[in-house]
Order: C-alpha cells, then sequence, then structure tokens
C-alpha cells in the first residue's frame, strides 16, 4: 500500500464506520480500522488506521498510526507510520509522521515533519 489511489477500502474492511448522517463532537478514541463518512470536531486519538472519506468534514487534531484523507481536515495531523492526502483531499494543518504521500491535486495548507522511522 504505498499509494493512495491504489488503496481501495470497503465498508466491510473496518470494524466501525461513522455514517454520512452523523455529527460527532468530542474526544474519540480507537484500535481497529474506522471510517468517518460523517462529521467530527474534537480530537481523534487512536492506534489503528483511520480513513477519512470523500464527503466528511473533520475539524479535529488527530493522532493516530496511519491517517488516509480523502474528505476535508482541519487540524493538526501525527501518525506513527504514514499520513496520505488523496485527490479529494484537504488539509488545513500540520503534519507529522515518517511518511508522508500527496496525490497531484489535493489541497494542503500546512507545515510537513517527516520523522526518523523505526529501523527494521
Amino acid at each position: 500500500m504505498t499509494d493512495v489511489h491504489s488503496d481501495i477500502f470497503k465498508d466491510e474492511d473496518f470494524d466501525t464506520v461513522l455514517s454520512p448522517d452523523i455529527d460527532f463532537s468530542g474526544t474519540l478514541n480507537f484500535e481497529k480500522p474506522f471510517l468517518i463518512q460523517g462529521k467530527i470536531s474534537g480530537e481523534i486519538t487512536a492506534s489503528g488506521l483511520l480513513v477519512i472519506d470523500e464527503k466528511a468534514v473533520v475539524n479535529a487534531d488527530i493522532s493516530t498510526t496511519r491517517v488516509v484523507i480523502r474528505g476535508l481536515v482541519k487540524g493538526n495531523v501525527t501518525a506513527t507510520e504514514k499520513v496520505e492526502v488523496s485527490l479529494t483531499g484537504t488539509l488545513e494543518g500540520n503534519i507529522t509522521a515518517p511518511e508522508i504521500f500527496m496525490e497531484g491535486g489535493c489541497i494542503f495548507n500546512g507545515r510537513c515533519t517527516m520523522t526518523g522511522r523505526k529501523p527494521i
């Protein structure tokens, strides 16, 4: 999974899906793959994969293992593995991660800090 456009996720790939009709405010914590299709404001702290779908709106600082942004995120994003911003993704905030991938055509307004990778 090195490119955003090669990652095809289905609802079945996720333990939890926040559907498009949900508007959540508060602190979100999870460990297993999580898909956001609705709206979230607050803070997201996790140790799993987070995918923000195309029509999702997230106003939160995010700290997790891996993040795929296909919708709108306003907030700082920190990942221990990778942050991916797809063609349909918009990120207004800073990124801190060992690996950062931005697909051509995405919108990004912030600073990138690439941290060192753990030795294999």
